[in-house]
């Protein structure tokens, strides 16, 4: 898509990867409205935005609200006269063993990873179909394509934004409206920090800035393609997509030996 002069609504962008895409939007000539819980966070973040897009703006709200993220996303075509774009970037982490997960862990991560972006998506479908044109961008995970230790409702939440999205893109073909699935990997973001409750995760280090995630979404948004992995190679040198395609290859050997590293760890 053309971003200069086009209007864009990103959620999850009080901080992470979300934080850092808006204001690279905006450097493109994107006015963006921005979302997420934390006011204040927001604030710092649209006055970056207002330096290149004065018209750029915020809505707090709780995304794991599923009524209040439709109201925002229709709020905010209203707001602005339309939308060209919407980034689904917010979601949770729940790092627990499946056994000691509760059903409202699972409710929770599933309306904010899952249920709330794809209404978003759908409140505005409608709107993009009478145009002939729109975008959603769903930024899933490395854990929508590969099951993670400890983290049954994440996984599952991002494994659906990635069904839901590889459907989306085919009912859409030739309707002018897109999607764009993008999978990060190892990305320095809060979702890393360990919750009241909750293990840390196995995986330490090395990881690719926020700003370098965005900056490979800014990418994709302009591109044609559907799925990116993002970054293509994680430090040390793999590549992402290997990776998935191994796992397909040899699913057993796959989940033995991941189980197998949480033994050693």
């Amino acid at each position: 898509m053309k971003l200069e002069g086009s209007t864009i609504l990103v959620t999850g962008a009080s901080s992470g990867i979300g934080a850092a895409l808006a204001p690279q939007l905006a450097a493109k000539g994107a006015t963006v409205g921005i979302v997420a819980r934390r006011a204040e966070r927001l604030e710092e973040v649209v006055a970056q935005c207002r330096e290149h897009t004065p018209a750029s703006t915020f809505w707090a709200a709780d995304l794991g609200d599923v009524d209040r993220a439709v109201s925002v996303a229709l709020d905010a075509w209203d707001h602005f006269g339309g939308l060209e774009a919407l980034v689904n970037n917010a979601a949770i982490g729940k790092r627990k063993l499946v056994q000691t997960l509760t059903p409202e862990d699972l409710d929770v991560t599933m309306r904010t990873n899952f249920l709330s972006p794809i209404r978003m998506g759908m409140a505005l479908l409608p709107k993009w179909l009478e145009r002939g044109a729109g975008l959603v961008v769903n930024v899933s995970s490395m854990g929508g394509r590969l099951g993670i230790l400890h983290e049954a409702a994440y996984s599952a939440s991002k494994f659906a934004m990635c069904g839901w999205s590889e459907s989306m893109r085919m009912d859409l073909e030739g309707t002018g409206v897109k999607v764009k699935l993008v999978l990060p990997g190892p990305i320095e973001t809060e979702i890393w920090e360990v919750q009241p409750g909750e293990l840390p995760g196995l995986y330490d280090g090395p990881f690719v800035s926020a700003a370098d995630c965005a900056a490979d979404i800014v990418a994709a948004m302009e591109d044609d393609g559907f799925e990116y992995y993002t970054p293509e190679t994680v430090p040390g040198g793999w590549q992402q997509k290997d990776l998935v395609v191994g796992k397909t290859q040899s699913c057993d050997d796959f989940l033995t030996g991941m189980a197998q590293m949480d033994a050693k760890s």
